[in-house]
């Protein structure tokens, strides 16, 4: 399978977990899709009391830089630890 195909099948098998990831693990898994989906984050920072939004921006923010294939591969490599871990 191809990269893109592989990662669309990531994004079905994340569904089946049945276990809740970390709170680490799920800034991962949001932060490397919009950086495969979105490239660059370049969002305004969320207002000071979205804490959790807060998060997600700095997570995806980290990301910057990395190519949009790298990101797919790191969410699909994530994916596959996870669904060992949490299914």
């Amino acid at each position: 399978m191809s990269l893109d195909q592989n990662f669309e099948k990531a994004q079905q098998d994340v569904k089946a977990l049945t276990k809740r990831p970390s709170d680490q693990q799920l800034l991962d898994l949001y932060s490397y899709f919009k950086q495969a989906t979105e490239g660059d984050n370049i969002t305004s920072k969320p207002g000071m009391f979205d804490i959790k939004g807060q998060f997600k921006w700095a997570a995806w923010k980290d990301k910057s830089g990395m190519s949009k294939d790298i990101a797919m591969q790191k969410y699909i490599d994530l994916v596959a630890a996870l669904l060992v871990t949490h299914s």
